[in-house]
């Protein structure tokens, strides 16, 4: 094996917690006491390469970093690291960084405790039947709970309280316990070198040199640099240009084998065709059996995205190329607005994933967005008995032709103080929620668990839930189902003509107090003209709300210097008729800022 440690050393481990409770940091500490990282090169955060994720303090990549740990009695062990997301839309992320591991670290937070993400990521490391290691941490904090906290994950994971470390990353005080528990209570990872390569892809970057790069864990066989590989489900044929390791940094190595986490330079020019969940063997192998895989990440959030200047769109298109070399979940296709020209309709996990693609695309790329009202994908079914997916307005098609229509429904999950769960059951009741149980953590913590629309989650729900809870709710959700609803679009209409770049689909019950809002926004934006310009909301046709524009006044009687009152009349009536005619014929321009302004998120 590499570094001369045998299969029975090799420990494949994750760190799996909600955001801010200190994975980041505590992955620095196990850096520094492995040494995997001189001093001189380290900095706080280490696993966080990307400028976005230091900034806002969460992980948004999964990332890997292998470490060469000396127990307390000599003995050499491999540890690999896959680093996770906390956030709940990066949880696609965490299942294929658990899906690749024997075992996980579940960090909590001494002051905080369990939160509503923390319970999710354990079920689902559960359900892989991945050996956990519950460690509370902030031990030093003034705030921390350290005794209830333990108390408090004791009784509702079920683990005994002797098992569950407590540590402070940032001090590194108990962090070698967590090393030491990693080498003792998680399993090697199975695998025969003597069988044929299997190799399971759970990740993967592009290099412009050396093609697609794999993320790997060998489950089976080995690969070597220069050997012939074959990916299983896309029928694609490369060679190993590369084979190496994370240190973090890509380190070339001779060989990967059973249990070793690493990756594999392929040489394919395009990462769809070395898709996350893919089994890697040798060329000409018929013998080896793909693994398990991944489920395919699903989008669930759509936003048109469009460039203020229209010369952009070729740049557009080669940034969101880039971008989805390195998030095989993003997902676009062409489309084109009367009112914002050429554009793509992008898909995304949630609002923070678009949030954070649309931060790179203007920072990494140089580029101004105009992002549309981001949509939920309804399925229509139409009265043909054709049953299509509808991801925004511009897609849905005539009332007459539609038989019914059926939304995503998410199961939410809300962790809470006590005396905030009227505030909150009122907040899901204003969302069309249903509620379900209510689960005491503690005598002053709550878990509410309710089924919500997810079009209700996707505007402002999380930063509501945030001001009813003075900012002590945490929440997760994920889609159960899809349940017939009542949808309309709302058509924006200025001066007459449909701006589709305005247009939105939302639930009746609430249609009438969106299209009001949209109405009244405009009204301020759109610059005043030498006619009164009428800015309408429209449900099938019907207006159901207006606003108006006033017109720019002209003094026509400036000059008008005495003289009989018939001839200000007929100046001001002829005025009147010019206004009419320009109102009739006029194009009213609205401003791109108009659009940001509606529009932006």
């Amino acid at each position: 094996m590499s570094a001369n440690i045998p299969q029975a050393n090799i420990r494949n481990f994750c760190i799996i917690a909600h955001i801010d409770h200190g994975k980041s940091t505590l992955a620095d500490r196990m850096l520094e006491i492995t040494q995997t990282v001189s001093r001189r090169q380290m900095r706080s955060q280490l696993m966080d390469m990307l400028d976005l994720e230091r900034e806002h303090g969460i992980t948004i990549k999964a990332k890997a970093v292998r470490m060469t740990y000396e127990s307390l009695d000599r003995e050499k062990f491999q540890l690999n690291l896959i680093d996770t997301p906390g956030h709940v839309d990066f949880s696609y992320e965490v299942s294929r960084a658990l899906a690749a591991c024997e075992g996980a670290v579940l960090l909590v937070d001494a002051s905080q405790g369990i939160e509503a993400q923390t319970i999710a990521n354990t079920y689902m490391a559960m359900e892989l039947d991945l050996e956990i290691i519950p460690v509370v941490n902030k031990i030093d904090m003034a705030t921390a709970r350290t005794e209830a906290v333990i108390g408090e994950i004791s009784e509702i994971l079920g683990y005994d309280e002797p098992d569950i470390l407590a540590i402070s990353a940032k001090t590194g005080d108990g962090v070698l316990d967590v090393l030491e528990a990693i080498r003792d209570r998680i399993p090697p990872p199975p695998g025969a070198r003597s069988k044929s390569l299997r190799a399971l892809v759970f990740d993967s970057s592009y290099d412009p040199h050396r093609g697609v790069m794999a993320y790997v864990r060998v489950v089976d066989g080995s690969v070597s640099a220069h050997d012939s590989i074959h990916l299983s489900g896309t029928k694609k044929h490369g060679e190993a240009l590369e084979v190496g390791i994370f240190s973090p940094e890509f380190t070339p190595v001779d060989s990967l084998f059973p249990g070793e986490v690493g990756y594999i330079g392929t040489g394919l020019k395009d990462v769809h065709d070395c898709p996350v969940g893919d089994t890697i063997i040798k060329s000409g192998d018929v013998s080896s059996n793909a693994l398990p895989g991944y489920k395919p990440a699903k989008p669930m959030v759509f936003a048109g995205f469009y460039t203020e200047d229209p010369g952009d769109y070729y740049g557009l298109r080669s940034a969101l190329e880039k971008l989805r070399l390195s998030d095989s979940a993003l997902v676009f296709t062409p489309e084109d607005s009367g009112a914002l020209g050429f554009g793509f309709r992008v898909g995304f996990l949630g609002l923070l994933h678009m949030g954070i693609v649309r931060e790179r695309l203007e920072r990494e790329y140089d580029l101004a967005l105009v992002t549309t009202n981001p949509s939920v994908q309804y399925r229509v079914e139409t009265v043909d008995g054709e049953t299509i997916e509808v991801d925004g307005p511009g897609n849905m098609p005539d009332r007459n032709r539609i038989a019914e229509v059926r939304e995503p429904w998410a199961d939410l999950s809300i962790v809470a103080p006590s005396e905030y769960i009227g505030a909150v059951m009122e907040l899901v009741r204003q969302s069309r929620g249903e509620h379900g149980t209510i689960e005491y953590l503690e005598p002053k913590r709550v878990l509410l668990t309710f089924k919500t629309p997810l079009s209700e989650l996707l505007i402002d729900f999380f930063d509501r839930l945030k001001s009813v809870s003075r900012g002590y709710a945490s929440m997760d959700y994920s889609v159960s189902e899809y349940r017939l609803t009542d949808v309309v679009r709302i058509d924006i209409l200025v001066n007459g003509n449909v701006v589709d770049a305005l247009s939105t689909v939302a639930n009746r019950t609430n249609s009438q107090k969106i299209g009001r809002e949209l109405a009244q926004r405009l009204r301020k934006l759109i610059p005043r003209q030498m006619f009164q310009v009428a800015v309408q909301a429209a449900i099938d046709g019907k207006i159901i709300a207006r606003e108006t524009v006033p017109a720019v006044r002209k003094d026509v009687l400036a000059k008008c210097y005495g003289g009989d009152v018939t001839r200000k009349r007929k100046l001001l009536e002829r005025q009147r008729e010019g206004k009419k005619r320009m109102k009739r014929l006029g194009n009213v321009e609205i401003p791109q800022e108009a659009f940001t302004a509606v529009l932006g998120r």
